[in-house]
């Protein structure tokens, strides 16, 4: 029986509230990482198995973790202006069945990278699966002002998820991977909860500027931009990269510092919002750049 164009525009619209709980832009960053390592992980072409599968498995994951702390969070959600408008909080979708969609997705994925990557990158993701979701989301969250520290573990692994995938093991270069958005993730995300501090406070999440206060927090993304930088030079001390990361490496960090500084020196909302911006950018053109270095060595 044919669908009439109000039934599929309903099953349409019903599909795109089910991908929106994934928050497809945060996969795709993370899809983004995954690849880095993967593409450092071998000198030569990537099997296509193992790229096609092994991208779609950590997606897939990441965007069941994801649906699971929008359930989680709803009522989190339903308090704050940039989140109001999720497909939870609006109920377009139900408690049941993200519940079911995250299941569905997330085995999908594990049976992915179990059957057609290596069974080691599926315990890996599925541990992260874990932590973000359970670990991160359900206990440090609510928990801690320093929870986007402990939990940008779950965060910082989609590079040696990626690694694993071509390589069966996880080894130097890809922790060093792992190390540099750890670090990185303090002063991308305080960057943001500094502009949305009010957002934060009705949620009732003990976020540091509502904790120890927007000045601290301003002196902490400086701390940890000022510790980026060094550790972004580390895939040049362990001979991962040469000469162009290096000075794309110093170059990015520099931008990232005078941004940090001027953020603790001289706030504002709106330079807060362009931190924010920047270090996504940063952390894109980073991993970039240790691509290109990767094959021009």
């Amino acid at each position: 029986m044919l669908l009439t164009r109000n039934e599929l525009s309903g099953w349409r619209h019903l599909a795109g509230q089910y991908v929106a709980l994934t928050k497809p832009r945060v996969v795709l960053l993370a899809a983004f990482c995954a690849l880095i390592g993967m593409l450092l992980a071998t000198e030569g072409p990537l099997p296509w198995r193992v790229l096609v599968a092994g991208l779609a498995g950590i997606s897939l994951l990441a965007g069941a973790g994801f649906a699971f702390n929008c359930l989680i969070e709803r009522s989190i959600d339903a308090r704050m202006a940039r989140t109001r408008a999720r497909p939870l909080v609006r109920g377009e979708v139900g408690v049941t069945g993200t519940i079911v969609f995250a299941g569905v997705i997330g085995g999908i994925g594990s049976a992915l990278l179990y059957w057609y990557v290596n069974a080691l990158t599926m315990w890996l993701t599925m541990a992260t699966f874990v932590g973000y979701a359970v670990i991160y989301t359900v206990l440090l969250k609510p928990a801690t002002p320093q929870n986007i520290v402990i939990g940008g573990a779950s965060g910082a692994m989609p590079p040696v998820l990626g690694w694993a995938a071509v390589a069966n093991e996880v080894t130097a270069p890809a922790l060093v991977l792992f190390l540099i958005i750890f670090v990185w993730t303090p002063p991308h995300f305080w960057a943001l909860a500094l502009y949305r501090v009010e957002d934060y406070r009705r949620s009732g999440l003990p976020m540091l500027p509502i904790t120890h206060g927007p000045k601290f927090t301003r002196l902490n993304v400086l701390l940890y931009t000022v510790l980026l930088v060094p550790v972004s030079l580390m895939p040049v001390m362990i001979r991962m990269s040469g000469y162009f990361y290096l000075a794309s490496a110093l170059v990015l960090g520099a931008v990232f510092l005078w941004y940090a500084w001027g953020l603790w020196r001289h706030y504002s909302d709106a330079l807060a919002r362009k931190t924010f911006g920047y270090s996504i950018f940063y952390l894109s053109a980073l991993f970039g750049a240790l691509l290109i270095d990767h094959y021009l060595r």
